[in-house]
């Protein structure tokens, strides 16, 4: 078998996780392809002209959907990639999905009915929305404003994450499995902005806000209105109290517990990401 042939796609792999994912591969000498709009073939999930290709002499491949599984019409999207992933010859697939939502719902219905090697890969609110994502400028302005309530999460290192992803990729025992993945606690924000407030040594605070409120911020800030609606959508109903439980999946794939929230945030602290704005 050529080293074409045992190549693996990695989906978003500039994003949190799949940055992560293609450097635990190639430390296992697994021959990687990047899937995003500046890779080699392309593959922009706006351009579905280029999702073909990104498929061919590939073995085995990571689906991570841009901007997230929970968005409208990400479901088709999948169904389209998953089966051209099928018709090229693609033995494996792995599915970022997430947690009680129903766009990721069919999105995993899509992978998982295809004669194909799946496993799907559903983890809570990354750790890493805090020091990469969304959360951050708002922490270093001072005060986080999400449309959450009180209610908790059991965030997730996206460290994790790739690693259970990876495993699911490379060795056996994973095929046919949906591993829901979160810490070993659950966390409010209010508990979350607190641990990083004790951390930093910075006066920090977590406001519970609207959907609409949320939304309007969002705009306010420069994006467009059809971007700033779904994204409230989506972080008010995964926030609104169905996520509020723990899961075993990353001691089911990995054997070992997973990562503390508080942990991390003591190791990200004196990078100094969090230092006011």
């Amino acid at each position: 078998m050529t080293a074409n042939e045992n190549t693996t796609l990695v989906l978003g792999g500039t994003g949190r996780v799949g940055r992560r994912v293609i450097q635990r591969l190639v430390e296992r000498g697994v021959n990687v392809r990047v899937g995003s709009r500046s890779g080699t073939p392309p593959f922009d999930w706006e351009q579905p002209s280029t999702w073909a290709d990104a498929f061919v002499g590939v073995k085995s491949a990571y689906l991570m959907y841009y901007p997230e599984i929970e968005w409208p019409g990400a479901s088709e999207a999948v169904a389209k990639a998953a089966q051209l992933a099928v018709d090229a010859g693609v033995q494996r697939l792995v599915l970022l999905s997430a947690r009680n939502q129903d766009e990721a719902d069919r999105c995993e219905d899509a992978v998982t009915r295809l004669p194909v090697e799946w496993t799907i890969v559903a983890p809570a609110s990354f750790n890493q929305n805090f020091d990469e994502g969304v959360f951050l400028e708002p922490l270093r302005q001072g005060v986080l404003a999400l449309p959450c309530g009180d209610n908790a999460d059991p965030f997730v290192d996206a460290n994790d994450i790739a690693d259970v992803a990876v495993a699911a990729l490379t060795e056996d025992g994973h095929v046919g499995e949906r591993y829901e993945l979160t810490g070993p606690r659950l966390w409010t924000f209010a508990e979350g902005v607190a641990e990083i407030s004790r951390a930093t040594g910075r006066e920090l605070s977590y406001v519970p806000i609207t959907r609409d409120e949320f939304a309007d911020a969002i705009v306010k800030d420069g994006a467009p209105r059809e971007f700033a609606d779904p994204l409230a959508t989506l972080i008010s109903e995964f926030f609104d109290g169905r996520n509020s439980s723990l899961a075993d999946g990353v001691e089911r794939a990995l054997h070992r517990k997973p990562r503390d929230f508080a942990d991390w945030v003591a190791e990200v602290a004196p990078t100094g990401v969090w230092n006011a704005a």
